[in-house]
């Protein structure tokens, strides 16, 4: 063992105790009155004063053992005391009682001292009770969710709906609902938020029991304990599921002590004493120096000190060590002693002599101490050292987490102590992720906002949508926002300064230049960052297995800063390589298995499904071969997961057999990380190493690779040789060969995204309630003012309770603007904006370079396309209105590289995955609603956007079709016939709905993409018909079945008992309703652009399309405006989910197709329109009237209607509907009304025997062939568009020819 900062190697067998011999000698390595006044320097005695000096004994090394055995000698009735203590009964190291006093289910960790609740409401006590005198202990809350912490007896009896507090002799409090419970429950105390302590304490001598939070009394709880014989109280907690705990009986240094209580469990104080006096020897080691020259000794800075080798030195250092070696073994100590001197080092110098002195004093334990102890106390020490940080109270200036993190940094800076931890403590034993977390304070008024943002302001938004108020800023309020900004600046000034040693520890944890005599850290951390993501990725349904989404969102900022910087740093030594800005991951780590991405979807589908597919591909483009072993054993796998036969579980590697074993229990709690879930076998141990040749591979040869896990691999398999290209083997030729950076950054910018994909952008999503909430308190204290001016002066009562909501109002907005701030400046800041910015371009970079590998892209992770969309809306989303996306360097150039991938990968065959083929759908149709995004979309290449009209136009039956409707919809919104509202106009007097969302975005629609659409139409005599009569399959069953729905709602509503429509129900009718007026949109759409394909009889197709659009257009309007029709009385119950259901938005869309096809058309076409519309049987003239306001007179024996009845009209919407196009329904009214009496007086009846024996509507005018059965043309083109079999008989049709009853009976008679 050897010390690397002293400058000599020295071991430390050398230094261990001899015979008496060999001290005699050892003595004269300096003169023995110096050496006796530096012994007495150092291990002076505590009661020694300046008049002893000269009456001490002279020491040396051969009396000094006899003189630190007094030193350290405690007396032996002060360590008894500690085992009897009066009041007390139990154990004397008290845990939690996992064995008998517990209910429900819990996991609890290994110490005994963490819980997490795995039940409805468990409950667990501790093993030691107490009767008499004052007691303490601790929780730690590691989530603020339901909890009940307090006192029990052993007779208190709970279940899953009753714990602690909820019976007699129990007693709680929660800090959750801000109550005590002792049967009955009062309000009591503060709010608790994760990362507080809570103090309970209990005084039996006066019996009270009280409670403190974070070291702040909240009063006395409970009086009139009952006490006496038989009453002893057990620490107890009940808690909810997936809420998390751990306690402090006392077998840690409490963080809050109070005067006159003492801890559950004593402390070890013989322990803490021998260990302060050794401490205070090793301090004075530290601080004195010996000058054999001057014959003297020399005080210096600890700082100053040197480990040069002096033996008389060395052989002090030892006698210290001997016997404290075994006390740093101790939590206690460690916490106590060790802790709080190092911490002191660190607050009370620069960072860089604290740095010196702990660099010292590590050396000086790996040098004197066994590798075992050293590893125990740094494990213990780093433990301690996560557990202050974590549960440290926010204070303005963050203090304490930047002491916190200073020493931290200090310690991974020594490097031997790093790869111990990186090895074995950072990822394994503890959620290191904490370091890199920043706690949001809940309260504002502890963490002392208020002092740093005396100040607040808060956005003022209009409260219509659609009709934005634009008003002045009072100079009075723009006084406040700048006052507000500028101590926001300052709140984030204080902020940085934790991040940027948060990403100090990252670069430590990523050095790769620290190789001397082992493996490099980073390649270490990469190993251990592995099995974190693959712990969080197979985890997401196991709550305590993962680690928190707010950890990962700082761990992810930090991670990308350490990222760049050495991305960047490589650049300016080889500067061949790229910059980090161009960064993105090279496709061949998909294919080639060196990197394991778990059981986590492919595009293409499972990994081993693409490996036997696409083999010959791997091999011709990429030259890898998969071995046959390989492919054998997963085939084998995926036909059972749970036996496999022995030949295939022999070709396993280790890692595999392994994983298939029994696994033991997670070991979660707050300060634990989980045991690593059962992966798939073959995925789990995907990486894939070269079998390293002697030579260069030539372009032709393929190169066979073999399986590694992730243990295995080495800095080689990562980084590559001279003839091995590490990660990057099985370049396909159109990647470039020059690198890229260093391959491990490769792999660490893959996880970043992984990690993004995994919790981070859900977390984003969820801070942004808090500005959510400001908005909506702001709005309510906006309408308590105004009701305050307008309410009379002589109601005074109504004026105080407006008082009142006033003042409640603007003290939550003042709360929640420091909270905001906060938020902005810890998550939302210009900083992580541009973090998440670079995410983003990695990704489209990536998905580029994958596309180009053609069948090979089907092996990308899913989650690159989800990051590249999530990421996208994550910025234009939240980070607003404080950064805006436009501000970022090459923000067109993004959105137009995004709409690209958008709508060329929408219907990639590639691509199987239903989930993001559909994400990939939605995002495609949310881009098209925004006038930025929608330029991007037209700025792409013209063959790109043709073929994603193609694709949009492809019949609707073969895919997910509602998704493509919205598309094509929001490509017409704003162009259609009453079409450019925001909002539908009965629910503009609701509560105004977020501004953000689709469907309240001012249309910006495309005539590009329609331009587009309209040639695809024209363009073959198959696009239009398929599309077209798919649009109109679907019509027929959405509204289908959104009558069906609203009949079933309606007799719901009129039965007589009390009863309930089904949520999910509602939403669905109302989604059909939806899907029916955007199906009628399409087809206005297509009618303006294309007329002739419904008008243009030479068509083969034109004449069907029409009759079924007018039969489809006739139900419609029949149903909608029937009076006291079944969908008027379902509209004026104004149920909750079906607001969007009313008249306007279905009957404008019906307007607008007649309106194109009866006014606008050519002649020829208008009355081809006019007499297939009128030739449908359930063509009424009053539904058509019914638009204009004119109501159907009442039938015989019914009764009037009630005056006062208000009736549709279009006239009555005048902000929506314009005058040229009221008086275009006028002249389709005034054109239907003549049409339909001309048709009614030339009409001529007909028998029953000549109607089609289908639809009943119109003659016999088709006869099919073979079979000789017949129907009217429209029926039979309508069926053979779906299906070639008769309609009577089932035969096969092979023609259809014209039939006339008069031209058949004369041919009958001529043949006769």
């Amino acid at each position: 063992m050897a010390s690397k900062e002293g400058g000599m190697a020295f071991s430390r067998k050398s230094y261990k105790l001899t015979s008496d011999a060999e001290r005699s000698r050892v003595t004269g390595i300096v003169h023995e009155k110096l050496l006796s006044d530096y012994l007495h320097r150092v291990f002076a005695s505590p009661d020694q004063g300046p008049a002893a000096a000269t009456s001490r004994k002279p020491l040396n090394f051969q009396n000094l053992p006899e003189h630190l055995d007094q030193l350290l000698h405690v007396d032996k009735e002060e360590e008894e005391s500690q085992e009897q203590v009066e009041g007390r009964l139990g154990p004397s190291t008290v845990v939690l009682d996992h064995t008998g006093g517990f209910e429900g289910l819990l996991l609890v960790d290994d110490d005994l001292l963490g819980v997490i609740g795995h039940s409805n409401f468990g409950t667990i006590r501790s093993t030691t009770c107490v009767y008499k005198g004052k007691w303490i202990y601790e929780v730690l809350i590691s989530s603020q969710g339901l909890m009940q912490i307090g006192w029990c007896t052993i007779n208190c009896r709970f279940n899953q709906e009753e714990g602690v507090g909820d019976t007699h002799n129990s007693y709680a409090y929660d800090g959750n609902r801000v109550r005590k419970w002792n049967v009955t429950t009062t309000n009591y105390g503060k709010a608790w938020a994760a990362g507080d302590i809570v103090s309970c304490l209990i005084d039996l001598d006066e019996g009270t029991l009280s409670f403190s939070l974070n070291g702040v009394s909240l009063g006395t709880a409970f009086e009139n304990l009952s006490r006496g014989l038989g009453m002893a109280y057990f620490p107890a907690i009940s808690l909810s599921f997936k809420e998390s705990v751990a306690f402090n009986f006392g077998s840690r240094p409490l963080r809050y002590p109070v005067a006159g209580y003492r801890p559950l469990q004593d402390p070890p104080s013989a322990s803490l004493v021998r260990a302060q006096r050794l401490l205070g020897c090793f301090r004075a080691v530290l601080s004195v120096e010996l000058d054999p020259v001057e014959g003297r000794l020399v005080e210096k800075k600890s700082s100053e000190w040197q480990l040069q080798g002096q033996p008389t030195i060395l052989l002090t250092l030892a006698h210290i060590f001997h016997h404290f070696a075994s006390l740093l073994c101790e939590v206690y100590v460690v916490e106590a002693v060790l802790m709080s001197f190092l911490l002191g080092v660190v607050e009370a110098g620069p960072p860089e002599q604290a740095q010196t002195v702990v660099h010292h004093v590590l050396d000086l334990l790996w040098l004197f101490m066994e590798d075992y102890e050293v590893q125990d106390c740094l494990k213990q020490l780093m433990m301690s050292l996560l557990r202050l940080y974590r549960f440290s109270p926010i204070v303005p200036d963050l203090s304490l987490q930047i002491h916190y993190l200073r020493l931290t940094i200090a310690i991974l800076s020594h490097e031997k102590s790093r790869k111990f931890l990186l090895s074995n403590v950072l990822f394994d034993v503890l959620r290191s992720i904490v370091f890199f977390y920043i706690k949001s304070p809940l309260r504002v008024e502890e963490a002392g906002l208020q002092e740093l943002i005396p100040t607040t302001w808060w956005p003022h938004r209009s409260p219509r949508e659609g009709k934005e108020e634009v008003r002045e800023e009072t100079s009075e309020e723009r006084l406040r926002r700048r006052a507000y900004e500028r101590g926001c600046q300052r709140l984030k000034k204080r902020i940085e300064v934790v991040e940027e040693l948060q990403v100090q520890i990252l670069k430590l944890l990523l050095n790769n230049k620290d190789d001397n005599g082992g493996e490099a850290s980073r390649y270490i951390f990469l190993t251990k960052f592995r099995k974190f993501l693959q712990e969080n990725a197979s985890g997401r349904g196991n709550t305590p297995m993962l680690c928190p989404p707010e950890y990962m969102v700082c761990f992810l900022h930090r991670l990308i800063s350490a990222l760049r910087f050495y991305w960047d740093e490589y650049k300016a030594s080889n500067p061949r390589t790229s910059l980090s800005e161009e960064a993105y991951v090279p496709p061949q780590i998909f294919y080639n298995g060196k990197v394991d991405y778990f059981d986590l979807q492919r595009l293409g589908g499972l990994l081993s499904h693409l490996r036997k597919t696409l083999k010959d591909d791997l091999a011709s483009k990429a030259n890898i071969l998969i071995d046959p072993l390989e492919l054998q054993a997963t085939t084998m796998d995926d036909l059972d997961e749970d036996e496999e036969p022995a030949p295939a579980a022999a070709q396993r590697p280790m890692q595999a057999l392994a994983v298939g074993g029994a696994l033991p229990l997670p070991r979660p709690g707050w300060l634990s990380s989980p045991t690593l879930g059962r992966a798939n076998r073959f995925l789990s141990t995907a990486a894939v190493s070269l079998m390293t040749p002697r030579r260069p591979l030539s372009a032709s040869e393929k190169v066979k690779v073999r399986t590694l896990s992730a243990e295995q691999r080495t800095r080689e398999d990562i980084e590559g040789s001279q003839w091995n290209e590490g990660l990057l083997v099985g370049r396909p030729p159109e990647e470039p060969e020059q690198p890229l950076t260093e391959n491990s950054l490769l792999e660490v910018l893959d996880g970043a995204v992984m990690m993004y994909n995994l919790s981070v952008h859900q977390q984003l999503g969820k801070m942004v309630g808090v500005s959510d909430d400001v908005n909506e308190y702001a709005m309510a204290l906006r309408d308590t003012e105004d009701k305050l001016r307008r309410c009379p002066k002589r109601r005074k009562d109504i004026l105080a309770e407006l008082s009142k909501s006033q003042k409640v109002f603007s003290e939550k907005l003042d709360h929640l603007s420091r909270r905001l701030a906060w938020v902005h400046a810890a998550v939302y800041s210009q900083e992580k904006m541009q973090d998440i910015y670079w995410l983003l371009r990695v990704c489209l970079r990536t998905i580029e370079h994958g596309d180009r590998t053609g069948s090979l892209f089907a092996f990308m992770p899913e989650f690159y396309l989800s990051v590249a969309i999530n990421s996208y809306s994550a910025l234009k989303n939240y980070f607003g209105p404080v950064h805006s996306m436009e501000e970022l360097p090459g923000y067109e150039e993004t959105l137009t590289r995004l709409a690209a991938i958008l709508a060329k990968h929408f219907a990639d065959t590639r691509i199987v995955g239903t989930d993001i083929r559909d994400s990939l759908m939605q995002a495609l149709a949310s881009y098209v609603c925004y006038p930025n995004s929608l330029r991007a979309v037209e700025r792409i290449p013209e063959e790109q956007r043709i073929a994603m009209v193609r694709n949009l136009l492809a019949p609707y039956e073969q895919r997910p079709w509602a998704q493509t409707n919205w598309i094509l919809v929001r490509l017409w919104r704003g162009c259609g016939f009453g079409y450019r509202y925001t909002r539908l106009p009965h629910l503009l007097k609701t509560k105004p709905e977020d501004a953000n969302l689709p469907s309240l975005q001012k249309p910006c629609p495309s005539t590009l993409l329609q331009q587009h659409m309209a040639d695809l139409l024209r363009e073959g005599p198959d696009v239009a018909p398929s599309f077209l009569n798919s649009v109109l399959n679907q019509l027929n069953w959405a509204f289908s079945e959104f009558i069906g729905m609203i009949q079933e709602i309606q007799q719901a509503a009129e039965r007589l008992e009390r009863n309930y429509v089904d949520s999910r129900q509602l939403k669905v009718c109302a989604t059909c309703f939806d899907l029916s007026v955007s199906l009628l949109r399409v087809l206005e759409m297509t009618i303006t652009l294309v007329p002739e394909i419904f008008l243009d009889w030479a068509r083969p197709t034109s004449e069907m399309l029409l009759r079924r659009l007018a039969q489809l257009l006739n139900q419609v309007l029949n149903r909608v405006t029937a009076e006291r029709n079944l969908f008027d009385r379902v509209v004026t119950l104004r149920l909750p989910g079906l607001e969007s259901v009313d008249h306007y938005p279905i009957l404008v869309a019906v307007t607008g197709i007649l309106v194109r096809l009866l006014v606008h058309g050519p002649a020829s076409g208008t009355e081809r329109a006019t007499s297939v519309l009128l030739a449908d049987p359930c063509f009424q003239l009053r539904s058509i009237s019914y638009l204009l306001g004119q109501p159907e007179p009442p039938a015989p024996g019914t009764a009037l209607p009630a005056p006062d009845r208000k009736h549709f009209s279009l006239q009555s919407y005048t902000d929506y509907i314009s005058v040229e196009e009221l008086a275009q329904v006028e002249q389709m009214l005034a054109h239907l009304t003549s049409a339909s009496a001309q048709a009614a007086a030339a009409s001529l009846p007909t028998s029953e025997e000549d109607l089609c024996p289908i639809c009943y509507a119109h003659p016999i005018s088709a006869v099919f062939q073979p079979c000789g059965h017949k129907s009217c043309k429209a029926c039979i083109d309508q069926h053979l568009m779906n299906n070639k079999d008769c309609f009577f008989c089932k035969a096969t049709i092979v023609s259809v020819e014209d039939w006339d009853k008069a031209a058949h009976a004369s041919a009958t008679s001529s043949a006769a």
